[in-house]
């Protein structure tokens, strides 16, 4: 095994057009295995991995012995990803509650200050909300 390298030894289970799909069993070595969590075959005992590759009708058939090799960073980009992902959703989502909720209600206080009206607030704060909401629809 290269030092950059994940390897899985799988049997090539089918073949449709440059695509051809590998059947690998985690062994118990996995277990102990200091990339485990990089690979992603340590919780399944089988797994069909797809891999693309130019030629792949002439090159693999149905049951045939192959190795199958994944680059470490690979899996450290994809968890890198996902998690500054989920990231992004929660802050556009905290982004959002907080300028249709928090936005208007300030600008009401604001307004208290200088109109010493609460109709004046609540209808600044309503019709603000109404062009947020406007703003996100478009």
């Amino acid at each position: 095994m290269a030092s950059g390298i994940i390897e899985h030894e799988g049997i090539v289970s089918r073949v449709e057009g440059d695509r051809v799909y590998v059947k690998i069993t985690s062994q118990s070595a996995c277990g102990a295995c200091k990339a485990r969590e990089a690979c992603g075959l340590a919780e399944a005992q089988e797994k069909i991995v797809e891999v693309t590759t130019p030629g792949a009708q002439q090159h693999y058939t149905a049951g045939e012995s192959v190795t199958v090799g994944v680059r470490r960073s690979a899996g450290a980009v994809a968890v890198i990803l996902a998690y500054v992902g989920a990231l992004a959703v929660l802050l556009g989502a905290g982004m959002s509650i907080g300028l249709f909720f928090l936005l208007p209600t300030l600008l009401g206080s604001f307004i208290v200050l200088f109109t010493d009206s609460m109709v004046v607030r609540n209808v600044a704060e309503s019709l603000l909300k109404m062009a947020i909401f406007v703003g996100y629809l478009a």
